[in-house]
C-alpha cells in the first residue's frame, strides 16, 4: 500500500484519517512511533502516523525518528506535513494561532540525526529547512479558509522533555525567535536527507515562561489550547492536502542530496 502526502501527528493530535487501513512497516532502524494508517482525501492518498505514539508513550528526545521518516518514504511518500504544539517566544505571537515557520536552529543533544553515519558521508543543504513550495500552498490555504496564522518564523528546538528555565526562554526570545518546540530536529533534516518536501505547522498553545508576564508552562495548559484547536488544524489539512502539488518541479527538496555525497565509495 502507498502514499505520496505524510501527516504526522504531534502533541494531543493522535488520529486524523477515516476509512483507513493500518500497515505495519519494518525500517533498518527499528520500528516506527506506532502502526501507520494510509487512507485518501480527495483523491490524494495520505498515510499518518503520531509521532509520540498513540498514547504518547515516546517522549521527544526518544521519538524513532529516522524509523518514522523512513517508514513514510518506504511507501512512497513524498512530500510530509508535520503539525506540532509549539510555545510562543513573542508577545505578538498569539496562542491558538499556527506559525508557518521558515527557519529553524537546533538546540538538541544525542540525537541520531542523519541516515549517513559513514562509511557514506552527505552533507545535505539546509539553509532552507523547510519546503517553499508547501509552505506557499499551506499559507494560501490558511487564508482562504480564515486560519490565523504567521506566515514565516523561526523555530528553536530544545532537547526537553522539560520545559525551558526562565533565563534560557529570555535568551531564545532576545534572539528574536518566535516559536520553541522539541521535535523539529532531526525530523525536518531526515526528510530532507530523503530528499522529502517537508512543513512545519506550529500551533501556539502557550507563551514560553521568558515572555514578559507569562507563567511557567504546564503540561495541563499546552494539551487545552491544542485539544481546543484541533477541529481548525483538521480542516486546515484537509484542504490543504488537496492543494498541494502533484509534482515536485518548483522546489529543489528531491534534488537535495545530489552532489552531497562525500567518500565512501
Amino acid at each position: 500500500m502507498n502514499a505520496e502526502i505524510g501527516v504526522f501527528g504531534g502533541s494531543g493530535f493522535y488520529d486524523f484519517l477515516t476509512d483507513a487501513n493500518e500497515v505495519t512497516v519494518e525500517t533498518p532502524y527499528g520500528a516506527p512511533s506506532a502502526p501507520i494508517v494510509v487512507g485518501t482525501i480527495a483523491d490524494r492518498s495520505v498515510a499518518f502516523l503520531p509521532r509520540h505514539g498513540r498514547a504518547h508513550e515516546h517522549p521527544p528526545h526518544a521519538i524513532n525518528y529516522r524509523a518514522n521518516l523512513w517508514a513514510f518514504n518506504s511507501l512512497g511518500v513524498t512530500q510530509v506535513i508535520a503539525p506540532t504544539a509549539a510555545g510562543s517566544l513573542q508577545r505578538h505571537v498569539e496562542r491558538a494561532t499556527i506559525v508557518i515557520p521558515d527557519q529553524l536552529v537546533d538546540r538538541t543533544s544525542g540525537r541520531a540525526q542523519t541516515f549517513f553515519d559513514g562509511p557514506e558521508t552527505v552533507h545535505v543543504p539546509f539553509a532552507d529547512p523547510y519546503c517553499p513550495v508547501m509552505r506557499t500552498a499551506a499559507i494560501q490555504t490558511a487564508r482562504a479558509n480564515d486560519v490565523a496564522i504567521h506566515e514565516t518564523g523561526t523555530v528553536v528546538v530544545v532537547e526537553g522533555p522539560r520545559f525551558s528555565t526562565r533565563a534560557e526562554s529570555r535568551w531564545y526570545s532576545s534572539m528574536g525567535w518566535e516559536v520553541i518546540n522539541m521535535t523539529q530536529h532531526p525530523e525536518a533534516v531526515l526528510a530532507r536527507e530523503l530528499a522529502m518536501c517537508y512543513l512545519n505547522l506550529s500551533l501556539i498553545t502557550d507563551y514560553d515562561v521568558g515572555v514578559d508576564g507569562a507563567p511557567p508552562v504546564t503540561v495541563p495548559e499546552v494539551m487545552e489550547v491544542f485539544n481546543r484547536n484541533n477541529a481548525t488544524l483538521k480542516v486546515l489539512l484537509g484542504a490543504l492536502i488537496p492543494a498541494l502539488p502533484t509534482t515536485r518541479e518548483a522546489c529543489g527538496c528531491a534534488h537535495a542530496v545530489e552532489g552531497a555525497r562525500v567518500g565512501g565509495h
